[in-house]
Protein backbone atom coordinates (compact mmCIF):
# COMPACT_ATOMS: atom_id res chain seq x y z
CA UNK A 1 0.00 0.00 0.00
CA UNK A 2 1.07 3.28 -0.59
CA UNK A 3 3.12 5.15 2.38
CA UNK A 4 3.16 8.97 2.44
CA UNK A 5 5.33 10.13 5.60
CA UNK A 6 5.70 14.09 6.25
CA UNK A 7 8.01 15.73 9.20
CA UNK A 8 7.76 18.97 10.36
CA UNK A 9 9.34 21.10 12.96
CA UNK A 10 7.43 23.56 14.97
CA UNK A 11 8.39 25.52 17.25
CA UNK A 12 6.28 24.85 20.05
CA UNK A 13 5.63 22.22 23.19
CA UNK A 14 4.44 18.64 22.34
CA UNK A 15 1.37 19.21 24.37
CA UNK A 16 0.69 22.70 21.97
CA UNK A 17 1.21 20.67 18.78
CA UNK A 18 -0.85 17.25 19.90
CA UNK A 19 -3.88 19.13 21.26
CA UNK A 20 -3.86 21.78 17.74
CA UNK A 21 -3.61 18.44 15.78
CA UNK A 22 -6.78 16.35 17.09
CA UNK A 23 -8.88 19.56 17.09
CA UNK A 24 -12.10 19.75 14.87
CA UNK A 25 -11.52 23.24 14.68
CA UNK A 26 -8.02 23.58 14.08
CA UNK A 27 -8.42 21.04 11.47
CA UNK A 28 -11.18 23.19 9.51
CA UNK A 29 -8.77 25.94 9.51
CA UNK A 30 -6.02 24.04 8.47
CA UNK A 31 -7.99 23.17 5.10
CA UNK A 32 -9.12 25.93 4.20
CA UNK A 33 -8.32 25.22 0.29
CA UNK A 34 -10.30 21.83 0.68
CA UNK A 35 -13.28 23.69 2.42
CA UNK A 36 -13.42 21.07 4.87
CA UNK A 37 -16.22 20.93 7.59
CA UNK A 38 -17.63 18.53 10.12
CA UNK A 39 -21.07 17.61 10.03
CA UNK A 40 -21.55 14.29 11.86
CA UNK A 41 -19.92 12.60 15.07
CA UNK A 42 -17.60 15.37 16.79
CA UNK A 43 -17.83 18.42 15.68
CA UNK A 44 -15.89 21.14 17.68
CA UNK A 45 -13.36 20.51 19.96
CA UNK A 46 -10.95 17.93 20.86
CA UNK A 47 -11.13 14.26 19.71
CA UNK A 48 -10.34 11.50 22.29
CA UNK A 49 -9.93 7.47 21.12
CA UNK A 50 -13.28 6.40 19.59
CA UNK A 51 -13.90 9.49 18.57
CA UNK A 52 -15.59 9.93 15.06
CA UNK A 53 -15.75 12.69 12.22
CA UNK A 54 -17.51 13.16 9.34
CA UNK A 55 -15.99 15.71 6.80
CA UNK A 56 -17.09 17.40 3.72
CA UNK A 57 -14.96 18.79 1.68
CA UNK A 58 -14.44 19.22 -2.20
CA UNK A 59 -11.47 17.13 -3.14
CA UNK A 60 -9.84 17.05 -6.98
CA UNK A 61 -12.89 19.11 -7.94
CA UNK A 62 -16.07 16.85 -6.35
CA UNK A 63 -17.46 17.71 -2.88
CA UNK A 64 -17.22 14.28 -1.02
CA UNK A 65 -17.61 12.96 2.62
CA UNK A 66 -15.40 11.31 4.85
CA UNK A 67 -15.59 9.57 7.96
CA UNK A 68 -12.89 8.85 10.47
CA UNK A 69 -12.24 7.52 13.69
CA UNK A 70 -9.85 7.85 16.22
CA UNK A 71 -8.59 3.92 16.64
CA UNK A 72 -5.13 4.91 18.66
CA UNK A 73 -3.91 7.55 21.58
CA UNK A 74 -1.00 7.87 23.21
CA UNK A 75 -1.42 11.37 25.10
CA UNK A 76 0.72 13.21 23.92
CA UNK A 77 2.99 11.40 21.78
CA UNK A 78 0.83 10.06 19.42
CA UNK A 79 -2.66 8.95 17.52
CA UNK A 80 -4.12 7.15 14.95
CA UNK A 81 -7.21 8.15 12.64
CA UNK A 82 -8.90 5.56 10.28
CA UNK A 83 -11.13 5.62 7.52
CA UNK A 84 -14.68 3.90 8.46
CA UNK A 85 -16.27 5.26 5.16
CA UNK A 86 -15.29 7.50 2.29
CA UNK A 87 -13.84 7.69 -0.78
CA UNK A 88 -10.32 5.36 -0.80
CA UNK A 89 -10.61 1.74 -0.36
CA UNK A 90 -9.05 2.20 3.00
CA UNK A 91 -6.42 4.72 4.79
CA UNK A 92 -4.49 4.88 8.35
CA UNK A 93 -3.17 8.41 9.45
CA UNK A 94 -0.70 8.37 12.50
CA UNK A 95 0.51 11.76 13.88
CA UNK A 96 3.33 11.24 15.96
CA UNK A 97 4.86 14.18 18.09
CA UNK A 98 8.32 13.99 20.05
CA UNK A 99 10.28 17.06 21.57
CA UNK A 100 13.29 18.31 20.09
CA UNK A 101 15.30 21.32 21.59
CA UNK A 102 12.51 23.89 22.40
CA UNK A 103 9.98 22.77 19.92
CA UNK A 104 8.27 19.30 18.44
CA UNK A 105 8.97 17.52 15.54
CA UNK A 106 5.32 16.57 14.28
CA UNK A 107 5.15 13.34 11.76
CA UNK A 108 2.60 12.56 9.73
CA UNK A 109 2.23 8.69 8.23
CA UNK A 110 -0.25 8.31 5.76
CA UNK A 111 -0.71 4.88 4.63
CA UNK A 112 -3.71 4.14 2.22
CA UNK A 113 -5.48 1.90 -0.60
CA UNK A 114 -6.85 3.65 -3.95
CA UNK A 115 -10.18 2.67 -4.78
CA UNK A 116 -11.25 0.70 -7.92
CA UNK A 117 -8.82 -1.77 -7.83
CA UNK A 118 -6.16 -1.25 -11.23
CA UNK A 119 -7.91 2.02 -11.85
CA UNK A 120 -7.23 3.46 -8.65
CA UNK A 121 -3.38 1.98 -8.84
CA UNK A 122 -3.51 3.84 -11.83
CA UNK A 123 -5.04 7.34 -10.47
CA UNK A 124 -2.28 7.13 -7.84
CA UNK A 125 0.56 6.59 -10.15
CA UNK A 126 -0.79 9.94 -12.03
CA UNK A 127 -2.27 12.10 -9.34
CA UNK A 128 -3.46 10.97 -6.44
CA UNK A 129 0.15 10.38 -4.25
CA UNK A 130 1.20 14.05 -5.13
CA UNK A 131 -2.58 15.32 -4.29
CA UNK A 132 -2.41 13.44 -0.52
CA UNK A 133 1.27 14.28 -0.22
CA UNK A 134 0.70 18.24 -0.54
CA UNK A 135 -2.56 18.20 1.06
CA UNK A 136 -0.79 16.67 4.31
CA UNK A 137 2.16 19.01 3.63
CA UNK A 138 -0.03 21.82 3.37
CA UNK A 139 -2.06 21.40 6.40
CA UNK A 140 1.04 20.89 8.71
CA UNK A 141 2.56 24.04 7.81
CA UNK A 142 -0.62 25.37 8.63
CA UNK A 143 -0.83 23.93 12.11
CA UNK A 144 2.72 24.90 12.31
CA UNK A 145 1.60 28.96 12.29
CA UNK A 146 -1.45 27.89 14.25
CA UNK A 147 1.23 26.75 17.23
CA UNK A 148 3.56 29.28 16.80
CA UNK A 149 1.20 31.95 16.89
CA UNK A 150 -0.25 30.22 20.27
CA UNK A 151 2.52 29.86 21.72
CA UNK A 152 4.16 33.45 21.03
CA UNK A 153 0.80 34.86 22.23
CA UNK A 154 1.52 33.31 25.65
CA UNK A 155 4.88 34.91 26.00
CA UNK A 156 3.85 38.45 25.53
Amino acid sequence: MPTINHEIYIEAPVEVCFDLARNVDVHTETTGKTKERAVAGVTSGLMEKGDSVTWEAVHLGVKQKLTGKIIEMEKPHSFTDAMVKGAFHSFTHTHEFSSKGSGTVMKDRFVYKAPLGILGKIADKLFLEKYMTRFIAERAIELKKIAERTIEGQST
